[in-house]
Order: C-alpha cells, then structure tokens, then sequence
C-alpha cells in the first residue's frame, strides 16, 4: 500500500506512545503527521495539514461526547477521511452509536488483540465498519440474542392464537392506554365491550390453569404478555394516530 497520513488523538500519553510504536513497527506506510491531546490541539493540527486517517480516542479529558464531536465535524468538514475509533470505552456501548451515527470508520476497542495492520489497512482500503474481535463478539452476541428472542416471540404468537389486533390490545394496555382510547386508534373496529370480551379470551389463553385463584387484571395480563414473549419489552411503542 502506498504511505499515508495519520493524526493521532490520545490524552493518555502512555496509551499514546503504545499506540505510535504499534504503527511505527506494523504499519510502516502510516507516517504520523501530529498528535492531539485534546479539541483544541486537534484541530491546530488539522487546519496546517489534513490526514488520510484520523485515529481517534473517545475519551478526551474525562469527556466521552467530545470524541464524537470531533468525528461528527471532521466527516463533514473532511468527507474523504477515514476516521478509525481507537477507545478504552470497552462498556458504553451507546458510545459506540453514537461513533458510528457520527460517520467514523470502524471502532477498535482497546483490549484483546488491540490495533493491528490489518484494522488499519482494512480502514484505509475503504472498507466501513471495521471492529475487531472484542467489538465483535459483543455485536454478534446481542445479533444471536434478538434472533433467538425473535423466534421466541413469533413461536408465542403461534401457540397463543395472538392475532394482529390482540397483539395491539395488548401493546397499547402496556403503554397505560385505557379502553376507550384503544377504541380510537386507527384501524381498530371495535368498541369497549368487544375489547374487555377480547381481555377475557386472553386470559383464558394466557392463564389456562388460572392464576393461583387472584383476578388478573390488565396489568397481570400485560405481565404475562411480557413472560410469554408474545411482547418485546424492548420495542413497546404506539401507533401512530
């Protein structure tokens, strides 16, 4: 690969000398053209030459929003520089979001197998969304999650007889909608005691032992909706009216 230009920001000056050794020893085309410990140095730098790649730290300062401000800006004051995420915010994974919604690159969490020359190659080859393993292996967990609880919903769904409308019914009760006001959304034909005969047939197929003997209200029923899989906690939202 022909040489190219990069910018490091990094605040932690060991984490910085480790990450100049890495390119110094395994990517011999980078030449380091600056380095940045915060905002403001970071664009001193940027205004004299821009890179070809911006290798940039999310943490700046005890801040984690001013990394992703800085990749925000440099995509639209830079569109043709990588940005490559090189973070210690092995946690926060609405960080990485956020990196990701601001245009950058790739993300490479600074643990495990760290920066390597093929993230960087890879990055200034013009491939999108490089991660390494660590960030790897968290995506595809949370991907085999929702899959499998995808499954789950749609083997409820089935085994419940959970119809469009029941589905409805019963989203719209999780979000505190009352009777009357689910009458009114669009597309539902049915009237208030037609929803409350609707609530008892879900009972009877949610609880088809009973409930130990105690009323189930709609909130038990909602509860139990919730148990069942038949709705996703993580996606009640109403419909538009």
């Amino acid at each position: 690969m022909d040489k190219f230009k990069i910018i490091i920001v990094e605040d932690v000056p060991l984490e910085l000398r480790g990450t100049e050794g890495i390119l110094k020893n395994d990517v011999p085309e980078a030449e380091i053209i600056g380095c940045a410990n915060d905002e403001r140095s970071y664009w001193t730098l940027i205004k004299k030459e821009v890179p070809d790649l911006l290798l940039l730290d999310l943490g700046l300062g005890g801040s984690t929003t001013i990394g992703v401000e800085i990749c925000r800006q440099s995509k639209e004051l830079y569109p043709k520089m990588k940005v490559l995420i090189f973070t210690g915010e092995i946690l926060n994974e609405k960080l990485w979001v956020d990196a990701l919604d601001a245009g950058c690159d790739g993300i490479i969490l600074k643990t495990g197998e760290l920066l390597t020359r093929s993230d960087v190659l890879s990055v200034m080859a013009g491939n999108k969304l490089v991660f390494n393993k660590p960030i790897l292996d968290k995506i595809v967990s949370r991907f085999k999650s929702c899959i499998n609880s995808q499954m789950m919903r749609q083997e409820a769904m089935v085994n419940y007889e959970i119809d469009e409308y029941d589905e409805r019914f019963l989203r719209h009760l999780a979000l505190g909608y009352t009777k009357e006001q689910i009458t009114n959304l669009r597309g539902i034909p049915f009237g208030v005691k037609s929803l409350e005969k609707r609530q008892n047939e879900l009972i009877q197929r949610l609880f088809p032992n009973g409930n130990g003997g105690v009323g189930i209200n709609a909130t038990r029923l909602v509860t139990r909706a919730i148990e069942l899989h038949i709705l996703d906690i993580e996606n009640i939202e109403p419909d538009e009216e």
